[in-house]
């Protein structure tokens, strides 16, 4: 595994991820109460003895940085790497990162460097639990130039991924990225039967999509990424290589998730709290690695809990806590009621000092202050949240940004570093 180079991609803006993406890069979004988005590719990585990593991004990125140089240290007799690869000017380009394949792209004379024989792409957004061991080993037996990683969904969910027709042998002849129409990939179904014993529920006829997990053959890379073969993999580059080059499909079919929504990424969250969670954090023989923190434990005095998971170094006083999750840190004072949200915690105490500052300006502590209800919810990190607020969506509320906070999905979202005042209400009614 020492000759396969592994790229992560950052993804764009992550304006339907916004406003969690407003201070920082899709991949550092937090998840889980105490990681973030980028340690589950990396993690797996890792446990596929993969240890050549880097992760491509060019909007705010230093967080990101941040996390990773604090995160992932080799010691000096492991020839190994994570490294951030930010958007730059060179002498040849000047112009912002285009997509998925110019993304790689333009990052190839930083790849070029560990002799890869092959690149492993993956997006920072996903999911998953994937030993991409065997997916190298189905690649390189099928001399592929291109093996990608594909996933059953129904044909009501097509229109949102790259969908693929795969002949007996495996390999891909035809590509449609998102089609528009059941018609554009009539004949391409599966019965869902197939895919049920690996964790797939489906008895209705299904279709592969692409996962955005690719290997592709270090001989080749630079013949399909060529200039003038387009910007985005499965726009432009699948449908073109699988007419010039041998593109194979890998089946997988457990738990994954694509985190492109502001829904999608609370319906995630909030699924760690289920009694037998399909992302297991709790299996011992997979580790979702992260900065190691030195916090005691979860404080809790008289605390009701249903369905909740609260992480290291949180002080939770009297109250309910009802399907949510707590961030490492979260402060939350007497009388707080805590319903279907997920609350990031914090990164830093208050020290006795600021909380003395806090009260001589009226500015509400870090953590949510008392006698305050949150249902439906996401707060983001180091957000102060007054005595007596109310946040709670209620029933059709239109999408909408407020001081602070905004609305999606029907689900009210906090903003990192953001005072919500004593005794308000949001949304504004």
């Amino acid at each position: 595994m020492d000759h396969v180079a592994s790229v992560i991609l950052g993804g764009g803006r992550g304006t339907r991820l916004h406003p969690l993406t407003k201070p920082r890069s899709k991949p550092a979004v937090p998840f889980g109460g105490m990681y973030r988005l980028i340690d589950i590719p990396v993690s797996n990585c890792l446990h596929s003895d993969l240890s050549k990593i880097y992760v491509v991004t060019q909007f705010n990125s230093a967080s990101l940085n941040r996390h990773v140089s604090m995160t992932y240290a080799f010691d000096a007799f492991r020839d190994g790497f994570v490294t951030v690869l930010a958007a730059e000017q060179t002498i040849d380009t000047s112009d912002w990162l285009q997509g998925t394949a110019d993304a790689v792209r333009k990052n190839l004379r930083h790849i070029r460097p560990s002799n890869p024989s092959d690149v492993l792409i993956l997006s920072g957004d996903h999911i998953y639990w994937m030993d991409y061991r065997g997916m190298l080993a189905l690649h390189r037996r099928s001399r592929a130039d291109i093996t990608i990683a594909t996933y059953p969904v129904t044909i009501e969910d097509a229109k949102r991924f790259g969908i693929m027709q795969v002949n007996d042998e495996g390999r891909i002849t035809e590509f449609k990225e998102k089609p528009e129409s059941a018609d554009e990939i009539k004949g391409w179904e599966l019965s869902g039967e197939m895919f049920r014993s690996d964790g797939f529920d489906s008895e209705a006829p299904v279709v592969m999509a692409s996962m955005g997990v690719y290997i592709i053959r270090w001989e080749a890379i630079e013949q399909l990424l060529a200039p003038n073969t387009g910007s985005d993999f499965g726009k432009h580059v699948i449908p073109s290589a699988i007419h010039s080059h041998r593109v194979y499909a890998y089946p997988f079919s457990g738990y994954w998730e694509d985190i492109g929504t502001i829904k999608s990424y609370y319906d995630a969250n909030l699924a760690l709290t289920d009694p037998q969670p399909r992302f297991a954090l709790y299996d011992p023989s997979y580790r979702l690695f992260t900065r190691p923190r030195f916090l005691p434990g979860a404080s809790m005095r008289e605390v009701y809990l249903k369905r909740a998971l609260v992480c290291a170094g949180s002080k939770i006083e009297h109250g309910a806590i009802e399907h949510s999750i707590l961030g490492t840190r979260t402060i939350s004072k007497s009388g707080v009621k805590i319903i279907d949200s997920v609350v990031c915690g914090a990164d830093y105490f208050e020290t006795s000092e600021s909380l003395q500052l806090n009260r001589e300006i009226g500015r509400p502590d870090v953590g949510i202050g008392g006698d305050t209800l949150i249902r439906k919810a996401i707060i983001d990190k180091n957000a102060r949240i007054g005595y007596g607020v109310r946040i709670d969506p209620g029933d059709n509320v239109p999408d909408h940004d407020g001081d602070g906070y905004a609305v999606r999905d029907g689900i009210v979202i906090v903003e990192k570093d953001a005072v919500i005042s004593d005794g308000a209400v949001l949304p504004a009614r």
